[in-house]
Order: structure tokens, then sequence, then C-alpha cells
């Protein structure tokens, strides 16, 4: 939800701390702050971006050894500075700023105890309370270490923190459950004592590639000397060192305006890596998801799929394929919704998540909530491989879409499609229904997809002009049939994020049922119109638009015979490509709504009150 930057040191690191914050710009956040310690501690917290804080600290002069960092997304209490963190607890025994990341469930429970002990609140978050806990048992006599332990033994929720004591100047404290935290270690080669922790990887690029990542309920010492990490039980464990496979180039902008413009015309290459062990052989194996893939699948009669926002809608493409081409019935529930409704759980059930962080805590705690009901069968289509989810789950496909920096996802979304169409194909076959020269020949649609892609964002010029027109409207319409439906969600929800239209999307034959009651010449109405079995149907509903004097804008397939009219607006992108059109058809629908914010000048990358990793309910 938000960013965490620690470091200790031998050098100043305050740098380091604002420039790891700038990286971790893109989960989204609405004030920013650093806690360093040099003699004293001291605070710069700021509303608003990265920048802001960087000409406070160069003003406030702050440099220092040892320090941490965040980014807030406000969730308890509005954006004011006083909500920034850090958040420091103090008296003349012991001084102490923390930084979390999550929500602390009990936070009210603490915070009438530690009140009772004389602890004044100055700001309405919920994680002052952590701040005063640890004061409490450091002042009691604790070191940092124990203290957290300690404290997070009481925490109820979801966390990641970072803590410094003045009375341990070169130390930083961490602990996480449910949100992410990872530990950087520095290079000893070089002579300067250095270790770090992060919400991610690309926070520490700067600094390091050698990184651990912390199990559910790890706490973790940083020091110049080296660091110690203990398990939820308070027992020392390993976590195995690996270096980063994140590149400075990559979460780069290049030659591009926005982030969200480079990962949509990184979407043909992202498919590509994704497919790369898929699409080279004759056909599929199991394999592809596991040693124990085959034997799951075996056994597999129906198939629940969690999973929230653009995630969710790839499940529902899912569920078109699989039961058309596998014929194994799917349900695809709200992550967010499931865990808290009373379901009727069946036997040889596979629950799919779906998840380009790994992170996001809704879909984690609904996989539990499967788990713990008996469904012990399970399988994550992530793109972070040392995620919780990956953890968490007994199958796995990693897509490779490489960092999406962009709060509205876009590659993500065309590469968790491609991972659950090889799914389709590896459960067709498996159960008999998929003949090996249909399997042959759906490979070969696969292996020529990134050059389907790279045509259609030829597309993009016309979208452009589109796009002027869209920006002084309030209001949109999207329609899909069948397995497209999902997509033209995909498509309103793409124009929400970024450009604050209000949009929904229906099935088309849905119109006559209420939606029609909207339509007039102030509303566009967005159609994903392939020329698939229901084309027919469609050009009827489009019929219905017209009559009320709705504006359309297609984007049909070459061969569909939608003729552009007054009042008609048509792109014509490519011949029809069968079950793999909804990945095609997505492509013009993101870059709709990226020229739609850029001529209503909103926020692309970054827009109002969304976060790019949710870790908190």
């Amino acid at each position: 939800m938000c960013g965490i930057v620690g470091a200790v040191a031998q050098r100043n690191v305050v740098p380091i701390l604002i420039e790891g914050l700038r990286r971790l710009e893109y989960r989204g956040y609405d004030s920013a702050g650093i806690a360093v310690l040099n003699g004293k501690m001291e605070r710069v917290r700021s509303v608003g971006r990265v920048a802001d804080l960087l000409a406070r600290a160069t003003e406030a002069g702050a440099d220092a050894p040892t320090g941490i960092g965040h980014t807030r997304w406000a969730t308890h209490g509005g954006v004011t500075e006083t909500n920034a963190h850090p958040h420091a607890s103090s008296s003349p025994e012991a001084e102490i700023s923390v930084v979390h990341n999550g929500i602390i469930e009990n936070h009210e429970a603490l915070r009438t105890r530690l009140r009772a002990q004389g602890y004044e609140f100055s700001s309405q978050t919920d994680t002052e309370v952590i701040a005063h806990l640890v004061h409490s048992l450091v002042a009691g006599g604790l070191t940092l270490f124990a203290a957290v332990q300690a404290a997070v033994r009481e925490l109820e929720g979801a966390y990641a923190i970072a803590a410094i004591s003045r009375r341990e100047p070169h130390t930083v404290v961490g602990s996480r459950r449910g949100s992410p935290l990872l530990l950087g270690v520095g290079d000893a080669g070089s002579g300067q004592g250095e270790n770090f922790l992060a919400s991610d990887a690309s926070a520490l690029l700067q600094v390091t590639r050698h990184v651990a990542y912390l199990e559910e309920g790890d706490v973790v010492e940083i020091r110049l000397d080296g660091f110690t990490v203990v398990d939820q039980h308070g027992q020392p464990a390993e976590r195995p060192i690996v270096e980063s496979r994140l590149s400075a180039e990559s979460i780069d902008l290049g030659r591009y305006a926005h982030y969200m413009q480079k990962e949509i015309f990184e979407q043909p290459g992202a498919i590509a890596n994704t497919l790369e062990m898929v699409t080279g052989g004759a056909t599929l194996s199991a394999q592809l998801f596991g040693s124990q893939a085959e034997a799951v699948f075996g056994r597999t009669r129906q198939i629940l799929i969690l999973a929230c926002g653009t995630s969710y809608h790839a499940g529902l493409v899912a569920k078109y394929w699989i039961e058309s081409v596998a014929k194994l019935p799917v349900a695809v529930e709200i992550a967010s919704e499931y865990r808290y409704r009373e379901s009727v759980p069946q036997p040889d059930t596979l629950v799919i998540t779906i998840s380009q962080s790994g992170e996001t805590i809704d879909t984690l705690s609904a996989l539990q909530h499967a788990q713990g009901l008996g469904l012990t069968d399970s399988l994550v289509i992530c793109n972070v491989p040392e995620s919780a989810l990956i953890r968490a789950s007994k199958l796995r496909f990693l897509t490779r879409a490489g960092p999406e920096i962009g709060v509205a996802s876009t590659k993500a979304f065309t590469t968790q499609l491609a991972a659950l169409f090889v799914l389709t194909l590896v459960l067709a076959r498996q159960r008999g229904q998929l003949a090996p020269e249909r399997e042959r020949e759906l490979l070969v649609q696969l292996r020529h997809l990134p050059a389907a892609l790279n045509k259609v964002l030829e597309c993009e010029p016309v979208v452009r002009h589109w796009a002027g027109r869209f920006a002084t409207k309030d209001h949109a319409l999207f329609l899909g049939r069948g397995v497209h439906f999902p997509i033209a969600m995909e498509g309103a929800l793409k124009l929400k994020e970024i450009t604050y239209i209000h949009a929904e999307a229906y099935a088309a034959g849905e119109l006559k049922h209420g939606p029609l009651a909207l339509v007039d010449h102030q509303m566009p109405v967005v159609v994903v119109a392939p020329n698939d079995a229901l084309i027919e149907k469609l050009k009827s509903n489009l019929q219905e638009v017209r009559a009320r004097g709705g504006e359309l804008f297609v984007f049909a397939d070459r061969d569909t015979r939608i003729e552009p009219t007054d009042g008609v607006n048509i792109v014509n992108l490519h011949d029809h490509a069968g079950l793999l059109s909804p990945i095609l058809h997505v492509v013009p629908l993101q870059l709709l709504a990226y020229h739609t914010a850029l001529a209503r000048g909103t926020d692309v990358d970054k827009p109002r009150n969304l976060a790019k990793s949710v870790t908190v309910e």
C-alpha cells in the first residue's frame, strides 16, 4: 500500500532513503517522511510528493548514518503532516521512531492501555500505538530488537515495520506480517559496512542487488557489521540471500512519457518472455505449473478463482476459456468478498489465485480461508517470485512481465491472461479434451501473439484522436459479449482509474434491461466487437444505442463489416484471433484510457486515492 526504506551505513543515508522512496512512488502515497539518527533523532515529514520531502530535508541539512523513510497512503486519519510517518515516542529514558505499512486492527484497545500508562497521542493513525508500545518496552530495559519482538506479539492485523532508537544509533529493526519487507545486504568488500530494509527490491537497486526476503512473523535487526533474523517464535532463522533480477533500466522511463505508456508498449515483449518456456515445444506439459501439477490436475473436478480488481477480470476471462475448452466448471470470486461469506467447499477443487504483486492481502487471506476449509490444492499466477502467495501455494506459474510501476495494470493483465490460456490448454490436454492437431494450432497462435500485439499497437494515433473527444465527458458505457464482456469491464476500470470519468461495463445483451435509459448524445459507448459467434447479436445492440442518439466507439475485427457512419466510429484491428482475441482487444482500451487521461491532465501513473500494492483490507 505504501513504502518503507531503512538504512545503516558509514555514510550519509539521507540520499539513500529519499531515492528509495522515490523508487517506491509507484505504490501510491499522499505524504512522505524520514527519521534519522546522528547524535539526536530528527524527523522530516511532508504532505505531497517525495520531491517536497527532499526540499525539506535539504533545507534542514539532514545528514546521518542511520535512518528510516516512508511513503504513506492514508487509511486512519486524513492527509496531514501530523499523520505522516515516521511516528515518534520520546522521554528522557528513550526516543523511538517507527514507520509502518498495513493496518493494526486492535489499535483502539492498545491506545486505551497506553493512554492509561501516560502516553499522549498526537495523530489519528493506528501506527502511533506501535511507536508508544515499542517505547514502553525499550524504556523498561529491552533492546530495540527485543522490544519489537515483544511488541509484534501484541499486534493484530497486517504490518511491515521499521524502527530506530536513539539508544542504539547504528541499528534498525524491522518486522513483517501480511505486508512485504525485505533485507538488503551491503557489499562487505567495499570496506563500508551497511545494510538496508525496504518494501521491495526496486528501492535498493541504487545500493545493492543482494536481498533476503523475510517470511511471515520474522523480526530482523540490521547493523553495520551484519544482521540477525528471528522467526515468529523468536528462534534464529536463516533467510537465503539472492541476487535480485531487477535492473535499473527496467524501472526507468526511457523514451516514454509515463510508466503506463511504457508498460502498454512492453506487452509484446512481456508476453514473449512469459511464454518463452511454453511455446518452444510441440506440446504442453503440466510440469510448467510445478512438480505436483499432473497429480493435482488429475484429481481436479472444479476450479475456484480468487482475485481482485484487474486480476479478477483475468479470472472471468479464464472461466470462459476453461469451461469451453477443458470442460471444467469454474467459479470466480472477488477475494475480499469470498472470505466473509459462508461458502460450500467441494472436494477436489483447485483454488487459483491471481495477483501481480503476490502480496495482495485480500487474495492472500482468501486463499488462507479456502485452505482452512480443506481446499488444499492451490495454484498462483503471479509476477513476483518471492511473494507471499507464491510461498503459500502448492503450484505456481510466474508471469515475466517485469516491474509494473504504473498503478493501472496493463502488462500484468495480459501476461496473466497468457498464463491462464496455457493453463486452459494443459487442463484440456490432460482431460482428453484437446486433440493433438488442435493443440498444435493453438500453440502456433500463441507464438504469433507478440507480433499480433505489435500490430494492435499501431491503432494508437486513431485512439489518441478519440481520446480528445472523451476528455470532456463525465460518463461512458462499455459493452462486450461472451468472453469479451470481462474485457469491457477492464476497459471501464482503466478509464475510471486514471481519468476519473465514471464508466460502467455491461454485457451488451443487458442494455435493454436498464442501462439503455442512460444513453443519449452525451453518452459515449465503447464496444468490443470481435468477429465471433455473437457478432450479429452485438450489431443489434449497437442499433439500440444509435436509435437513442448514443455515439459509438467500436474496436472491431477487420471482417465484422461494421461501417463507420455519423455517430459510429470504427477501429479495425486485425483478423479474428479466435480464443486469444481478448488479449488483443484489451490493448486499445488501455490506450484509450491513457490518452484520455493525458487530455484531461490527470496523474497517469499515480491516480488519486489509489495504490499499486494493496496490502490492507
